[in-house]
């Protein structure tokens, strides 16, 4: 729990309007409100403080001290015992553990069990993996029937459904018209949508990242020639939170797919790999991935690799390698069985709508254009002329070809890119030679210059033969930090960068506005290539936003973005471990339609008529010892292992390169921020003492924030304080002003004489004994509860103890705070079970529902609370009394 007070100070404001929730207290002396960009607010009542968290509706209620200053009290809500589980947990060493499985295998089993009394068909699969007990099992014939293709897949208790439709009718297309869609229900982890209407809306960046995922292996893998329309939906109904889904949904996908009468040619599936303590793990689970150095994707057939997907904490090309082999053994097994379900729960595929190529056209198209063809590719041109040069080339192929074949224009034009195609490898396998001239592995000119713009915090110019980006950088505080609602639990992250295309980086018109799919996915690629090099939350306590705006393009923009986006860190002054920079690789084939082979070729630093008219791209960053990401898109069957290790190899050197041009411009972090960067000072102060910065209703650090000009002041529970300002002088002056608040007590006592908490009084709990327990503070790991009563009249608090999630339910509760959600209250029945290792009391309310199921005798203390007592004027006094000493400091 992080509380931002800047915002909690703007909080107190009696106008009520654009807010999105507010409390009212029983006196009516003190409101506070809840803006959209708030995260949480407090309010005091006579008998507790009411903290509400208005995005997820979840309130948590903490017993007040009616005799204490208002400050005291909220150090009770704000230090608590979160911290007791939290620091048990990280000071943990971990440990991989990998659980014993069966050998890797396959079953498929057909019953009579569909609503109707249809065959239902179930194939089994154990991936012989070790740590990866839970078989995959693909169901079909039981949901959408009438869908060309339909299944359901289920990993332990995480269930998906994925369906595969198409349209009657070809349409007259020169392309495949696939789309892909896939949803993460928020029902599948039991929890409701935070928008307005409670309703799933629009994709969420993660899940276009996913669809985008499904789209790349299968796409090639469609018959040449299949245009109709078709559309491949994936939804997560259920899930477990113990494994990520999104290799499942590549795996359902191209099932659901295989199975339809869409003509795939080969089944396709998909793995996930971790390195975790020099080990690789296959489809690793949620925790495991926190201590793994690898996130690598693998979608392929049982014969190749269609597209690898992923991060790594500096990985050599030897385990990268390593790692993609073992992570296609697992594809090897998957395909096997999905070909073997096939043969069972198949639907014949539609080739009857498929054109067939126009006998001698291909062989009379080489005949009479070859020759220009080649003179346009050993022209010295422009990107701008070799564009004109083609198109004028398209013309004169449709003109001469218009008479003959008046229906069959795509067709002639498919013919024309394959002679292109053909020839460029020719080109390049006779004379190792380009298009533009260059050598296989020769990297275009490199330009670069940093601080472009005088107010931006950094900024760099990065430009590579015609492909040219301008990358931003800015630095901020923890309120600046980008917040993703996701079925595993809201995500905060510190670094993110937003890459954008627009037309007129190649020359054209067209739509602006929202970001598309392509811009996504290349933005979270070159995030996560630079993500690696970051320092960490403590050495830096910067949030880092990185912008790329593409101002000219010819290939590989992204890769630009991310050798831009360095060299704009760097200017900004942050201090990363090392230059990052990133490269496309290319293949060109003399026969686009197969698996690649000892002829490939491999080209570095592709243009993007190569892109277009190749076979693959593959794009991979790092620095100059390993590989921080890496991306591979095949437009052929698939790209063999050995093609794959001397892509890497390539690359690694064309990469040293473009590290040595960067440095040329900038080789290091700037050894000050810009003037322009808000400086941040941190202190820390003793977890009772935080009332007294925050003050009440946030008066305190707002008066902080006004008096010394300061641009925010941050808090978190440990007692951790960050000061952000521009004047180092008054930063100081703050500084000391809140050592001087949390030192001096006032009401009479000595300067630096601190009073401690007051302890509580009242009877021992008795072990075994059931409790009626008020919910005072809600986290992942438990929730703490007040289940004992303090004194009526203040003098002392109530007693706490923690109920652990695992002894919330008598089943799983994966979600702590969506589980309390849906019970809709502010008590719970728990029983008392002793002192855990710490000294503190542990609760459970598995305990008491087990009890209650057994018949057992329920406890004598398990009457309700009584009613709370009125408070009188004298107690009414003491709490303005405090709130006007701390006003007065």
């Amino acid at each position: 729990m992080r509380f931002s007070l800047c915002a909690l100070a703007a909080a107190t404001s009696s106008s009520f309007t654009s807010c999105d929730g507010f409390i009212v207290a029983p006196l009516g002396k003190i409101s506070s409100r809840v803006t959209a960009n708030q995260q949480k607010t407090f309010h005091y009542t006579p008998q507790s403080y009411l903290a509400s968290t208005v995005n997820d509706d979840i309130s948590e209620v903490v017993n007040g001290e009616t005799e204490s200053s208002l400050a005291q009290a909220l150090d009770g809500v704000l230090g608590g015992e979160a911290e007791d589980k939290a620091d048990e947990e990280t000071e943990r060493p971990y440990d991989l553990v990998l659980e014993e499985v069966p050998p890797a295998s396959y079953s498929v089993e057909s019953t009579q069990t569909a609503p109707g009394g249809g065959s239902v068909h179930t194939l089994t699969i154990h991936l012989g993996a070790p740590g990866h007990p839970e078989p995959i099992v693909i169901e079909t014939g039981k949901i959408g029937r009438q869908a060309s293709g339909a299944v359901t897949l289920t990993r332990g208790e995480s269930v998906l459904y994925a369906t595969a439709s198409r349209d009657k009718n070809a349409k007259d297309l020169d392309f495949l018209p696939l789309s892909v869609e896939h949803q993460e229900r928020f029902s599948s982890a039991g929890l409701t949508s935070g928008a307005f209407n409670k309703r799933d809306g629009r994709p969420a960046e993660h899940e276009i990242l996913v669809c985008r995922l499904i789209d790349r292996p299968l796409r090639p893998l469609v018959a040449e020639g299949w245009r109709h329309e078709t559309q491949l939906l994936s939804w997560i109904l259920s899930y477990d939170g113990v494994r990520t889904c999104d290799p499942l949904a590549i795996t359902a996908s191209a099932t659901a797919l295989w199975l339809s009468d869409v003509p795939l040619l080969k089944p396709v599936a998909a793995a996930m790999v971790g390195y975790i303590q020099g080990q690789f793990v296959l489809n690793p689970k949620a925790e495991q991935m926190n201590h793994s150095r690898l996130n690598l994707m693998i979608a392929g057939t049982k014969d190749a690799v269609m597209m690898i997907e992923g991060a790594a904490d500096f990985l050599s090309e030897q385990e990268m390698m390593e790692a993609v082999t073992f992570g296609h053994e697992a594809i090897k097994i998957q395909c096997a069985a999905i070909e073997e379900l096939g043969k069972v729960a198949g639907k014949e595929k539609k080739y009857d709508t498929i054109k067939p190529p126009i006998e001698g056209l291909q062989e009379e198209m080489n005949q009479k254009f070859t020759d220009k063809v080649d003179d346009i590719f050993n022209s010295d041109i422009s990107k701008e002329e070799l564009s004109a040069a083609l198109s004028e080339l398209s013309q004169s192929v449709k003109d001469e070809f218009a008479e003959r074949y008046p229906d069959a224009q795509s067709e002639v034009m498919a013919a024309l890119k394959d002679l292109e195609c053909s020839r460029m490898f020719a080109k390049a396998k006779a004379k190792g030679a380009r298009i533009d001239g260059r050598k296989l592995n020769e990297v275009r000119q490199i330009d670069s210059e940093a601080g472009l713009f005088p107010r931006v915090h950094g900024s760099a110019l990065f430009t590579r033969g015609q492909t040219q980006v301008v990358a931003t950088a800015t630095l901020g505080d923890s309120g600046m930090r980008q917040k993703i609602d996701k079925i595993s639990g809201m995500e905060e992250k510190r670094f993110y960068l937003q890459y954008t295309f627009p037309p007129s980086c190649v020359g054209e018109t067209g739509r602006v506005g929202a970001p598309g799919r392509r811009e996504v996915g290349h933005g979270n690629l070159a995030e996560r290539a630079l993500l690696p090099t970051l320092p960490s939350d403590k050495e830096f306590p910067y949030t880092i936003r990185v912008e790329s705006l593409v101002t000219e393009s010819n290939g590989s923009s992204s890769m630009a973005s991310v050798c831009g986006g360095c060299l704009a860190l760097m200017d900004a002054g942050v201090p990363i471990k090392s230059p990052i920079a990133g490269i496309a690789m290319g293949m060109l084939l003399g026969d686009k339609h197969g698996v690649s082979d000892e002829n490939a070729v491999i080209v570095s630093d592709i243009l993007g008529t190569e892109d277009a008219l190749g076979t693959m791209d593959f794009k991979v960053a790092g620095n100059t010892e390993g590989i921080t990401t890496f991306q591979l898109d095949i437009k052929c069957e698939g790209l063999t292992l050995d093609i794959m290790k001397k892509a890497l190899e390539q690359a690694k050197e064309g990469r040293l390169h473009i590290l040595e041009e960067m440095g040329k411009a900038l080789n290091e972090p700037r050894a000050e921020l810009p003037a322009t960067v808000p400086k941040m000072n941190i202190m820390k102060i003793a977890e009772e003492s935080i009332g007294k910065v925050i003050g009440p209703g946030g008066r305190q650090i707002r008066a902080l924030i006004e008096d010394f000009g300061l641009d925010n002041i941050d808090v978190e529970e440990d007692g951790t304080i960050q000061i952000s300002g521009f004047d180092p002088v008054q930063m100081k002056k703050a500084e000391e002003m809140i050592t001087l608040l949390t030192s001096s007590m006032g009401g009479g006592k000595g300067r630096g004489e601190k009073t401690p908490k007051v302890p509580y009084a009242g009877p021992e709990p008795e072990e075994g004994k059931t409790y009626t327990g008020k919910i005072t503070g809600i986290h992942d790991f438990g929730v703490f509860l007040e289940f004992m009563p303090g004194a009526e009249d203040g003098s002392s608090p109530g007693l706490e103890g923690l109920c652990h999630v695992s002894e919330l339910h008598v089943e799983r509760v994966r979600n702590c705070e969506g589980f309390l959600r849906s019970m809709n209250t502010e008590t719970l029945e728990v029983k008392y079970i002793g002192k855990n290792n710490r000294g503190k009391h542990s609760l459970s309310r598995k305990a008491a529902l087990e009890a209650k199921l057994q018949g057992g005798n329920k406890s004598k203390n398990t009457k309700k609370d009584p009613p709370p007592v009125e408070m009188s004027e004298k107690e009414v006094d003491v709490i303005a009394q405090a709130i006007n000493g701390i006003e007065n400091l």
